[in-house]
């Protein structure tokens, strides 16, 4: 994807609009629900009001709840869904009303942003730099209150109806106390917690809205583009462990998502999926919310092609599970995007080909109409694909594996891989020690890590 002409725009914009304001949070316990409400407002000529609804669960407890963790949680909640509103004209200026934040939180958040827009940057050829693309002010003199909250050691776990939160609830499921949690749900997601053994009534669930405003805005030709969404997921798997009592908040995040989308530059994809994020996000939360919450990644140790052959051994999954935006809002996998290909060349080494085609529904590796983004897989191209996907590494070694499990009649595609001049090199050197090639960058407890290595070896 090349990048779009927009950096006189987003010049004319920071003119037109020069602030954000962060106004208020509101929150109400209404009708069987949590109602969280925002109010931004651009330069005094557009105010967005987005919503968070979280259905009341009978293991909520309510009545016990810290006030002022609770509050700090949803004012920080705030901070990261502005975003989406802030990037419609990127001002210059955000000011923050509600509370109070000092200098080292202030350069959190601008990291934070940054870094998290690195790809809208990027894509919308926008040329800034950390030091000159926004100011953060508070008005307030109050700063947030840091809670000690005494929560029970279960465990949260995130899942959004595609394999890697699939392989984390079956790993933990049998080990630990755990409860999924969903935002905006779907088919996908509700059938793979289903599968696992639960019911949607035992599970925490988050209903955000977007204001319909912002989506008028881009039609009308304002700034567009991908924001942090797994740093707001963080944020708010926070509320739901103060909600529910919960300490352990276990995330899918593997450690491909460290490697950046753009090779040579620091713009990924998957920023807020990343080892950097998670320590920064660990270190901010002990020292501004609560040391008793505990947000880690179980899967971090692990490369996509390990999950991938986790992943095969939960048949019953295969016709649940999506990893495929563009399909999503109609629960099919598309069969024309990176991440489609991505998720049948990653699985095709320990999934046989006759099943992989009832999932999708066609051989994925025998359409030549795929090589383009073949090519950004592969790291033909210097740019990935702008998905969360796996490294160039670990997709060539899949390619091989799926060579050598069918060298007798090859799809298209491989036999294309097989003129690539890594090819040789690839499977000589790396493809005997996938299985064992743990990251020691990671969160996890040594009995946790137990858990992993029992099935994956």
């Amino acid at each position: 994807m090349l990048p779009a002409a927009n950096n006189d725009k987003y010049m004319e914009f920071r003119k037109e609009f020069p602030y954000m304001l962060y106004e208020k949070y509101d929150y109400a316990f209404l009708d069987g629900k949590l109602k969280i409400s925002y109010r931004f407002n651009l330069s005094g000529k557009y105010i967005f009001t987005p919503e968070l609804q979280i259905p009341i669960r009978d293991f909520y407890d309510i009545k016990n709840i810290p006030s002022a963790a609770f509050e700090n949680i949803i004012f920080h909640i705030g901070m990261v869904e502005l975003l989406s509103y802030w990037k419609a004209a990127c001002p210059p200026n955000v000011i923050i009303k509600p509370f109070a934040l000092n200098e080292a939180q202030i350069n959190w958040w601008k990291k934070l942003y940054f870094l998290g827009l690195g790809e809208f940057f990027y894509l919308n050829g926008i040329k800034t730099s950390i030091g000159t693309f926004v100011d953060i002010n508070c008005e307030s003199l109050q700063e947030p209150v840091k809670s000690d909250l005494f929560l029970d050691d279960s465990y949260i776990v995130p899942v959004g109806g595609g394999k890697d939160s699939v392989v984390t609830l079956e790993l933990l499921k049998n080990n630990r106390q755990v409860t999924p949690m969903v935002i905006n749900s779907r088919k996908a997601t509700t059938e793979c917690i289903e599968i696992s053994g639960f019911n949607m009534v035992d599970c925490i669930e988050i209903n955000r809205t977007i204001d319909p405003l912002l989506l008028d805005l881009n039609n009308k030709g304002f700034l567009n583009g991908h924001t942090p969404f797994s740093a707001l997921l963080a944020f708010v798997s926070l509320l739901a462990g103060v909600l529910a009592r919960k300490k352990n908040i276990a995330l899918s995040n593997e450690t491909s998502a460290n490697e950046t989308t753009v090779i040579g530059q620091d713009i990924n994809h998957q920023y807020s999926k990343s080892f950097e994020f998670e320590t920064d996000f660990r270190e901010y939360v002990a020292s501004y919310i609560s040391p008793d919450l505990n947000y880690f990644s179980f899967l971090r140790p692990l490369h996509e092609i390990q999950i991938a052959s986790l992943f095969s051994k939960f048949p019953k999954y295969f016709k649940a599970f999506r990893s495929c935006n563009a399909g999503s809002k109609k629960d099919v996998w598309c069969c024309d995007c990176a991440k489609c290909l991505f998720t049948y060349i990653i699985l095709s080494p320990f999934i046989s080909t006759e099943e992989l085609m009832k999932i999708y529904g066609e051989n994925l590796l025998d359409k030549p109409s795929l090589l383009p983004i073949f090519n950004e897989l592969t790291g033909v191209d210097n740019v990935k694909p702008f998905e969360c996907i796996g490294t160039v590494e670990e997709v060539n070694i899949a390619l091989c594996l799926a060579v050598e499990k069918n060298k007798n009649q090859l799809p298209w595609l491989l036999k294309r891989f097989m003129d690539n001049p890594e090819y040789e090199k690839i499977k000589d050197d790396r493809i005997e020690n996938w299985k064992s090639r743990f990251d020691d960058q990671n969160y996890l407890s040594d009995a946790d890590f137990s858990i992993i290595k029992a099935a994956l070896l």
